[in-house]
């Protein structure tokens, strides 16, 4: 399998930071969500497409590794990377950098794909697999 990840960046507001400019560390996995979400977009598919076929996609399971502090108006670039081909799970690994490309943090999520009606797995969207495989 290439490489698939995508890069989508964006300045920390100063509502995601503590008193001392720092962003607080449960605004992370918010960050995650959005390199999950443009790195679907990025291979031609939303999230909300998904959600109109009946499918969500919870997380399982993260877990996140802080090296170095963002702070308020830095420039970020969350760099999300596809780690397998998905099957009735999909697993993103995640490096956020600063603007001298500096890793602020490394993470790791698993989501499972689930019918939203039932709660039950179902397998990866075709669709999806078919825009990972180009």
């Amino acid at each position: 399998m290439k490489d698939l990840y995508f890069d989508y960046s964006l300045r920390v507001r100063y509502a995601e930071t503590d008193q001392m400019g720092v962003v607080y560390y449960g605004n992370y996995p918010q960050y995650l969500e959005l390199g999950r979400v443009e790195w679907l977009r990025s291979i031609g598919f939303t999230y909300k497409e998904m959600e109109a076929e009946g499918i969500i996609m919870p997380v399982v399971s993260l877990s996140i590794q802080y090296k170095k502090p963002a702070l308020y108006d830095d420039e970020i670039t969350i760099r999300t990377k596809l780690c397998e081909i998905p099957s009735k799970k999909i697993a993103f690994d995640y490096e956020i950098l600063n603007e001298k490309g500096e890793v602020l943090c490394t993470a790791h999520t698993v989501l499972v794909f689930v019918d939203a009606k039932s709660w039950r797995p179902v397998r990866c969207p075709e669709k999806v697999m078919e825009l990972i495989s180009k």
